[in-house]
C-alpha cells in the first residue's frame, strides 16, 4: 500500500496525508496468473493499480485471434475507460499474465481523493489528456509504422516486460505474428 500512496501522492501531486486517508476506499486483491478481472459483456466497476505482477487488456476477434491493447506491469493502471465512465458492457478482457498483487480502486476513491484534495482534479485531466494521446501514437503506429518501429518504441513502453510474457504476447500487441516478431528481432541483432 505505501508504494502505491507514493505513486499517487506523485501522479496526482497531492500530500500524502491525503493519499493515506483515502486508502480506506481501496481493495487488495491477490491473483494468480491467468486470473480475470474483466471479460466482454460485463461493466467495469473499478481502476487497477499493479502493486506487483503483470496485468493486460485484449480482446479477441471473431476468427479466435487475439489483440493486446495494453500491458500493466508494476506502478501502472489498468481501465476500460469506455466503460467504466459510459457504463457499458465491455469489449475485452483483463487479466494476470503472472501472479500479481492489484488494488482495486472504485470511482469513488478518485472521487473522495477530489473532495480531500480539489487541486486533484487538473491532474487528473492532464493525466487523461497524455492517456489519450498514447493511445492516438499508438493507434497511428498500429497504421502506418513498420513492424521494427513498433517493436522498438515496445522496448521502450516497457523495457522489462520482453522477458516476462510469451513472444506470441509481445506479436499480438505489435499486430504481427510471432514468426515476423523472430525476423525483426534478427534484423536488429544483425544491424547493431
Amino acid at each position: 500500500m505505501e508504494n502505491f500512496q507514493f505513486q499517487i501522492s506523485r501522479l496526482l501531486d497531492a500530500p500524502i496525508e491525503v493519499v493515506q486517508f483515502c486508502s480506506e476506499k481501496i481493495k487488495v486483491k491477490n491473483v494468480q496468473k491467468g486470473e480475470f478481472f474483466l471479460q466482454p459483456g460485463e461493466v467495469c466497476n473499478d481502476t487497477f493499480f499493479v502493486n506487483k505482477g503483470l496485468l493486460r487488456m485484449y480482446s479477441i476477434d471473431k476468427n479466435g485471434k487475439e489483440h493486446i491493447l495494453h500491458f500493466a506491469p508494476e506502478n501502472w493502471i489498468l481501465v476500460d475507460r469506455s466503460s467504466l465512465y459510459l457504463n457499458q458492457p465491455s469489449d475485452y478482457y483483463i487479466d494476470a499474465v503472472e501472479p500479481s498483487e492489484v488494488l482495486v480502486l472504485s470511482p469513488e476513491y478518485f472521487d473522495f481523493l477530489a473532495e480531500n484534495q480539489p487541486s486533484v482534479i487538473a491532474k487528473q485531466n492532464v493525466l487523461l489528456h497524455k492517456h489519450v494521446s498514447s493511445l492516438q501514437r499508438r493507434i497511428t503506429q498500429l497504421l502506418g509504422a513498420t513492424a521494427e518501429e513498433r517493436y522498438v518504441d515496445f522496448l521502450k513502453t516497457y523495457p522489462n516486460i520482453f522477458e516476462r510474457v510469451p513472444q506470441w504476447m509481445v506479436a499480438s500487441y505489435l499486430g504481427i505474428t510471432p514468426e515476423s516478431l523472430s525476423r525483426v528481432r534478427k534484423e536488429l541483432v544483425r544491424k547493431k
